[in-house]
């Protein structure tokens, strides 16, 4: 007596159809492949998901595209947005531009450190000029980041990075004994900090001063990990910048007030520079160490110290090609 073969089923298969039996390593290929479906798939629903909870404000911001791949319209309304952000917060209203690099230039820094007496007055200069902020209990700027260290030596051990002291606080400067070097962002030509960005937020511009996108900053820190000379800075929590100390004069790739968890560093003070003035650290020197220029313009100042001085930088061996210049002009 014949008996009906019960009927099977498969998941990839028909009805009525056995499945063929799976070596060890298809059936690993097989799961891992359903796996990185489910994965896929995965990844894609809670994409959605966010995105539905997403404000089209927060929305619009998540899917910006960097600035440098911004089209006309998109910058502006970039600039539009971030104005509106900041006249919200602070009360006032906050110019933001994007002035692009000139052409035929390329800026470049020199330091006499036979006249720096280590006043720090640059220091201030640019945290009041850069909306430099940490938050603090007494809701004030003390203590804020600062993107200019200066470093107290011994002259009779000569330059000695190791050795250097960025905590100094006699009653009065300059030590005897002593001499002093600030260090800040050296706008390398060969900048490690670019390399090693994830997501490419970080770029050198055509003038030579290397910026920040804070809009696709995503706080990794590697940036800061990668640079030799210390000069980046993170924002580990709400910036606390009070509105009557806001600078409204501001550039979007330089000292526009920066968000929570983004790097930022010196830009050469670029809302300053391009526009045709010198940063504020080199216009605060009280003693005229502080040289500033581009360096393709055979009459500028920068020019001047270069063919004229015996300068050097900082770790050179490294060949990151700073444009920063350090000399004894005494």
């Amino acid at each position: 007596m014949l008996t009906e073969k019960p009927e099977t089923h498969s998941c990839s298969g028909h009805a009525g159809e056995s499945s063929p039996e799976l070596t060890d390593e298809a059936a690993a290929q097989k799961l891992s492949m359903s796996r990185r479906n489910f994965m896929k798939h995965s990844a894609i629903v809670a994409g959605a998901a966010a995105a539905a909870a997403c404000s089209a404000e927060d929305l619009e911001k998540f899917t910006t595209h960097r600035l440098r791949e911004m089209t006309q319209p998109e910058v502006k309304a970039l600039l539009k947005r971030l104005e509106a952000d900041y006249k919200k917060k602070f009360k006032k209203d906050v110019d933001v531009r994007a002035t692009p690099a000139a052409e035929g230039v390329k800026f470049g820094y020199a330091l006499d450190l036979s006249r720096c007496i280590g006043c720090r007055r640059c220091v201030h200069a640019c945290v009041k000029e850069n909306n430099q902020s940490r938050p603090n209990p007494d809701g004030d700027r003390n203590n804020p980041i600062q993107w200019i260290k200066v470093l107290e030596m011994e002259k009779d051990k000569g330059i000695d990075l190791s050795d250097a002291n960025p905590y100094y606080n006699p009653e009065e400067v300059p030590r005897e004994g002593h001499f002093y070097m600030p260090v800040q962002c050296q706008q390398c030509e060969n900048p490690p900090c670019v390399k090693v960005c994830p997501v490419q937020a970080t770029w050198k511009e055509p003038d030579g001063i290397v910026v920040i996108d804070y809009e696709w900053c995503i706080g990794c820190r590697y940036c800061m990990v990668a640079c030799p000379y210390g000069a980046r800075r993170f924002n580990w929590a709400e910036p606390n910048l009070p509105a009557d100390q806001v600078n409204t004069n501001t550039h979007v790739l330089g000292n526009r007030p920066r968000p929570k968890g983004v790097v930022e560093k010196c830009t050469f003070c670029i809302q300053r520079t391009r526009a045709g003035r010198y940063p504020a650290c080199v216009e605060i020197c009280p003693v005229g160490a502080r040289k500033f220029g581009n360096m393709l313009d055979p009459k500028s100042e920068i020019r001047a110290v270069l063919e004229s001085k015996r300068v050097f930088i900082l770790k050179e061996d490294l060949n990151t090609q700073p444009k920063f210049f350090y000399f004894f002009g005494i």
